[in-house]
């Protein structure tokens, strides 16, 4: 990918919160990227948050003209959507202040634009999905090949293989904000589907001297990724004891960039399996390479998806906190 002569057309479909806008505002930085379009959907705040935040970050990074479209206010099966106000604010950044302002929308939902961008150029957009998976299962419904007419999808979502015995695992919000969405994808024939899930994000962690030199840029990007930053320590600070939080998202943008910064990867079926009240999408093998118990219908029928499962953490943080700093050569 990288080196190729034309820059990556990337679409993000998000639920713009804090590392969703830092996600954006790193793809609008590099230069062997750009920007196709830009889906919302509910998630971190709300679908209209999501709009206003996408709208912030757009004027932010000059891509007022990128098209926007106004996605899914909850999931497929009806159920009240679950936000997630005291991790990125009732607003998605923090509750700020920030001004907001409303970014122009297509007449399209995000789920028929989703259709209408991969059949307008099969193979050419790569999608980028970064919220629960509801716009892509709706865009499903419509065409149910549309996932093989992109180059490639790399989401944020996902938990890798099971883990070893007794050891605990981050919430895999996006799966869980709408398992039967995830299910769908999980499911759909496709291209390439590049899962980078928590297993991997938990370890790409913007840490408190990282933080300070953002404050320090004196650029635009950089000062309010460190404002942002900020109120997603209040949150994180209690998980470890520092005021420390994961990029999530930014990681997926770096690795579909950048996918020599994947150091290791597995591949085969996915399903989404239930965890207490919650849910998870894993790859359908123990921490042993095992076969799973269960399962047996997706391990039969779904397609293989690459399961990342180890990063260049380094390498990846280096690029991503230059790029939002404004210092990137």
């Amino acid at each position: 990918m990288t080196g190729s002569t034309a820059p990556l057309q990337v679409v993000v479909d998000t639920d713009t919160g804090i590392d969703d806008a830092l996600a954006l505002l790193y793809l609008a930085g590099r230069p062997d990227v750009e920007v196709a379009a830009v889906t919302s959907v509910f998630g971190n705040c709300s679908v209209d948050d999501a709009l206003l935040n996408i709208g912030l970050v757009m004027r932010l990074a000059g891509l007022e003209d990128v098209p926007v479209a106004a996605g899914a206010a909850g999931p497929v099966d009806g159920r009240p959507a679950s936000l997630a106000p005291y991790v990125h604010g009732a607003d998605g950044l923090g509750d700020l202040g920030l001004e907001r302002p409303s970014p122009a929308v297509v007449d399209r939902s995000s789920a028929e634009y989703l259709v209408e961008l991969a059949n307008s150029a099969p193979g050419r957009y790569d999608l980028l999905p970064l919220g629960p998976l509801t716009n892509v299962a709706l865009a499903l419904e419509l065409d149910p090949l549309v996932l093989t007419k992109f180059r490639s999808t790399v989401l944020m979502g996902g938990s890798g293989p099971f883990p070893p015995l007794g050891v605990a695992q981050i919430v895999d919000a996006n799966v869980s904000n709408d398992p039967e969405a995830a299910r769908a994808v999980f499911a759909a024939p496709r291209s390439r589907l590049v899962m980078v899930g928590v297993n991997v994000g938990v370890t790409t962690v913007v840490d408190e001297a990282a933080v300070q030199l953002l404050h320090r840029s004196g650029t635009p990007g950089g000062e309010f990724t460190a404002a942002v930053l900020e109120s997603y320590m209040d949150f994180y600070q209690y998980a470890w004891g520092r005021r420390v939080s994961p990029a999530w998202d930014g990681l997926a943008a770096g690795l579909l960039v950048e996918p020599r910064w994947i150091t290791s990867f597995l591949e085969g079926p996915v399903a989404v399996v239930p965890d207490g009240r919650l849910s998870r999408a894993h790859l359908l093998r123990t921490a042993e390479g095992l076969p799973v118990p269960f399962a047996q219908e997706e391990a039969r029928t779904a397609p293989r998806t690459t399961v990342v499962t180890g990063v260049d953490a380094a390498g990846f943080l280096g690029d991503f906190l230059a790029v939002l700093a404004g210092t990137r050569g």
